[in-house]
């Protein structure tokens, strides 16, 4: 790249690691990167620092980034949003995509791939090319997508959720700890 940057990008992550590996990754491929760690300091950055994209994080701690996405836009119209996440769902892509964010990214994610993400140049887990799987998805990976709908539906709110399912409050919370099953079978 030349000595020109290639854009103000704000980090939103509640994993400070994450933030601080993810900023140095994007600096050297000539982004300006500023890093915020919750949905108030996200929101004074997105002013102060004028972002022409932002990275965030679907969960905030307690927060959800989902709530956080039309504010950020108000706060900064025309920014590019890419939606990161370690409980990747088609629920909560199709969220975040109704609530403005312009890609949704699964975790674990390298520096290529969200600049492709920010640039528009990649194809994500919203918008794909590849060919649809040959078996239907697991009933598992169906129950989860189901458990974020819900989820989503209900604000983030476990206990609402969880009357909503028919399951008991922790039942639902030892459910959402665990990791979603994979879209298809290793082979």
């Amino acid at each position: 790249m030349s000595n020109e940057t290639a854009g103000r990008v704000l980090l939103v992550d509640d994993d400070a690691v994450f933030v601080r590996v993810l900023s140095r990754a994007l600096a050297a491929r000539g982004f300006e990167v500023a890093g915020a760690h919750g949905s108030q300091e996200a929101l004074v950055r997105c002013a102060d620092f004028q972002p022409r994209f932002i990275v965030l994080d679907l969960k905030l701690g307690a927060e959800s980034g989902l709530a956080l996405i039309p504010r950020l836009i108000a706060a900064r119209p025309g920014v590019r949003i890419l939606l990161l996440t370690g409980y990747a769902s088609i629920a909560t892509a199709v969220e975040a995509i109704k609530r403005g964010a312009h890609d949704y990214l699964a975790k674990p994610v390298d520096a290529d791939q969200v600049v492709q993400a920010l640039l528009g140049t990649s194809s994500s887990a919203v918008a794909t090319s590849e060919p649809l799987p040959d078996a239907p998805p697991p009933l598992k990976r169906l129950e989860w997508e189901h458990i974020q709908r819900v989820l989503t539906e209900c604000d983030g709110n476990i206990s609402e959720a969880a009357r909503r399912l028919g399951l008991h409050r922790r039942t639902l919370q030892r459910k959402l700890a665990k990791r979603p099953v994979r879209e298809t079978p290793p082979r």
